[in-house]
């Protein structure tokens, strides 16, 4: 006795669709595109903002960041996202930054629900 063989055309319309639905779900995250200062740069002078460029737009009541700079926190202010670009977050330095290596911990939730987080560094001259 044989046993019973699917269509390899009924499988593909049905796997197909469920494929294609679930694509969209895993590229559904604001990774982190650019920022400013720019990852491992050196800067000339301590900036005034910090800038980060996402991949989509983020929620700024659950987006943020924080700074550790040579020996301790920097002071931030509110986070705020862009009015015309509303992937762009802009966060306020508010406390000194002597020259040296400073790490910015970063998480963003997209407008869709999902959180993401990193660090990066750049240094002060």
């Amino acid at each position: 006795m044989s046993s019973p063989r699917f269509p390899s055309r009924l499988v593909a319309a049905c796997v197909l669709p469920l494929a294609m639905l679930a694509a969209p779900a895993a590229f559904a995250h604001a990774h982190l595109k650019s920022q400013v200062p720019a990852a491992d740069s050196v800067a000339a002078a301590a900036p005034k903002t910090i800038e980060l460029h996402f991949s989509e737009g983020v929620e700024p009541a659950f987006t943020g960041i924080s700074m550790q700079g040579p020996g301790a926190a920097v002071k931030l202010g509110k986070p705020a996202v862009d009015a015309h670009d509303k992937a762009v977050l802009r966060v306020p330095v508010q406390g000194a930054m002597p020259a040296g290596r400073y790490v910015v911990n970063w998480h963003a939730v997209a407008v869709d629900g999902h959180k993401t987080k990193g660090q990066y560094s750049f240094s002060v001259k």
